[in-house]
Formats: structure tokens, C-alpha cells, sequence
């Protein structure tokens, strides 16, 4: 296989399911994820979203290690701004010891959140200005080289986890390239500045200490089914989730609302978001794989089972490993 394949997990919670049976959910995904050869898995976090689980992600992330055994895990981001860079430090150090080797640290500078929200978290509204400093600061507590004088993270002194910045736009490109980071790209609800991000990360990139070589992540939807059919009807049962959570919140809409929304313009806008999707029996979805990663040069595909069941994104998980990386 030319390319690692990995899965950011939305830890999606169904109307009317348990929580728990969502992240028991998440914990057999990666599970799965891990036998057919995955290379990594990344949680995200966001607050005040009843669909999505994944909210103390640095908790799930503890859970869902401890459920495997090898492959990487970590977040896909945590919301920096959101809080104190030695607190993560602590966090994610805490995990790096406990499964060496594994952890991961993507880093955003968005909420994660709507405004009532973020000032529930005590978030300050000009904390996203202080994002590059406070990467620094992090990078820092993590390699035991504290830019603080007295203090220091323990755990996360020296543990070196990687570092990656989340972004949607050219200014998460050009911090990553100047910070010599890696740069995953949000093409998976965000795709309008994909092809542009990554040519700036790519032409502006410096090398660092820990990265010598640009190493950048696009992201994208995929269902595969075992027919296009299938795979199809799939695909309108996930279009009709994705109006409910983004158009919906709050209300409960019946399926002919839902049906009206589809082809409203807010609808149209949501569905929008998912651009890049493959979608189709493995055959299909393999062609879309290598033609997306060719014309964006990503050294990696992250992708977002967008499988409305847990069954289906099992089998979505079973094509892709023996059809994609067991290739």
C-alpha cells in the first residue's frame, strides 16, 4: 500500500441510543480497525452536541486504549484554546506513559462549540490569538524543555508526543509549515480550501526537530458496501442524519420535514459539506481513494465511516482492509 489509511471516529450517538452503547461502539470499531490494519484512529472535541460522544476526548481515548493493543490513537483535535496548555501536556502525557508509543495529539483552535457554549467552558473569546504561542508552550511541557520557569508537566515531561495541527483554511497550513508540525486538513465537512491548504503547507514547510519532511493528512467521507445500491441507500440514510444534527438541533422533525430540508438551501449547504465522499462498492471506493490522494499529494487519508449502522460501518471497515491496505 502506498499511503497509510486512517479513521477520525465521530463517536456518533443515534437518537434515542445510550451513550455507553455509543462508545462500546467506538471501542468494537477500533477493534476492528486495529485487525484490518488501520494506522490510526483520532476522537474529536466538541461540547453540547447530543449526537457525538466524544466531548472529554482525552477520557475516550483512555477507554479505547486500553481495549487495544497496537494501533495509534488520539485526537482529531483537542480545541487548544479551550484550555490550559499544561493541563493537555498532563493529559496526553499521562497517556503516553501508559501506552508508549500510540498517542497522538491533534490541536485546533476553533471551540468545537456554539458561543453560549464556549462561555460555559470559560473560554475567553481572544483565546484562539494565543494559539501558536500556546503550541509552543505545549511543545515545550511534552519534550522537557519548559518555557516556563518552574514549572513543568508531570506526567509529559520528555514523552514527545507528536504533535499535529487541525485546520480548514490557509492559516492552519502556514502555522503548521512555520512550526514544522504535521497538518491534517478538515475535507471531510470543510472542503472548499483543500487543494490551496495544501499547497501552501507543502511550499512553505521548515523543517523541525521532530519533523523533517511535511507530512500532511486530508480528510474524507467513505461508505463501501458490498453493492452500489446498498451503498447508496446508506448514503441517503447518513445525508438525512447529518440534516437532522446540523439543521435540526433542538427540534425533533419528522422524515417530511427532514425531506423538505434536503433540498432547501440550508440543506443544500449541509450536504455540501460532504464533498468528498466515496461512496460505492470497494471497487469504486478504491478508485476515488487514489485519485483524491494523488491530486492533493497527502501522504495520509483520515477517513470518517460515514456508514449510518454500526453493522455497515463494520463492513465499510472489512472492504477497506482487505481491498485498500491489504492490497
Amino acid at each position: 500500500m502506498s499511503y497509510p489509511l486512517s479513521i477520525l471516529d465521530l463517536s456518533t450517538v443515534l437518537p434515542g441510543q445510550p451513550v455507553a452503547e455509543a462508545v462500546a461502539a467506538s471501542v468494537e470499531l477500533a477493534q476492528k480497525a486495529e485487525e484490518q490494519g488501520f494506522h490510526r484512529i483520532w476522537f474529536a472535541e466538541h461540547h453540547n452536541f447530543p449526537s457525538i460522544a466524544s466531548s472529554a476526548t482525552s477520557v475516550l481515548l483512555a477507554h479505547v486504549a486500553a481495549h487495544t493493543e497496537r494501533i495509534r490513537l488520539g485526537s482529531g483535535g483537542i480545541m487548544l484554546p479551550n484550555h490550559s496548555p499544561l493541563v493537555i501536556a498532563e493529559q496526553f502525557g499521562t497517556l503516553a506513559e501508559i501506552h508508549p508509543g500510540r498517542i497522538d495529539l491533534g490541536l485546533g483552535r476553533a471551540p468545537g462549540t456554539d458561543q453560549r457554549t464556549m462561555m460555559a467552558l470559560r473560554r475567553d473569546p481572544s483565546a484562539a490569538d494565543t494559539f501558536p504561542r500556546d503550541i509552543k508552550e505545549l511543545q515545550g511541557y511534552l519534550r522537557g524543555e519548559s518555557l516556563i520557569p518552574g514549572v513543568d508537566a508531570f506526567p509529559g515531561h520528555g514523552t514527545n508526543v507528536p504533535l499535529y495541527i487541525l485546520g480548514s483554511s490557509q492559516y492552519g497550513a502556514q502555522l503548521a509549515a512555520a512550526l514544522g508540525l504535521g497538518y491534517s486538513f478538515a475535507s471531510h465537512f470543510a472542503p472548499q480550501m483543500l487543494e490551496h491548504a495544501a499547497t501552501i503547507y507543502r511550499d512553505r514547510f521548515e523543517p523541525s526537530e521532530s519533523l523533517p519532511e511535511p507530512h500532511f493528512i486530508a480528510a474524507l467521507n467513505v461508505i463501501a458496501a458490498d453493492t452500489e445500491a446498498e451503498a447508496h441507500a446508506q448514503l441517503e440514510i447518513t445525508h438525512r442524519h447529518r440534516i437532522r444534527q446540523m439543521l435540526g438541533r433542538g427540534r425533533d422533525l419528522s422524515e417530511e420535514e427532514v425531506t423538505m430540508l434536503l433540498h432547501s438551501a440550508g440543506g443544500e449547504q449541509v450536504l455540501s459539506m460532504m464533498k468528498y465522499t466515496a461512496v460505492g462498492t470497494i471497487e469504486t471506493v478504491r478508485a476515488y481513494l487514489d485519485e483524491f490522494r494523488e491530486r492533493v499529494q497527502a501522504d495520509e487519508l483520515i477517513i470518517t465511516n460515514a456508514a449510518p449502522d454500526l453493522a455497515a460501518r463494520h463492513r465499510t471497515l472489512e472492504l477497506l482492509g482487505e481491498h485498500v491496505i491489504g492490497r
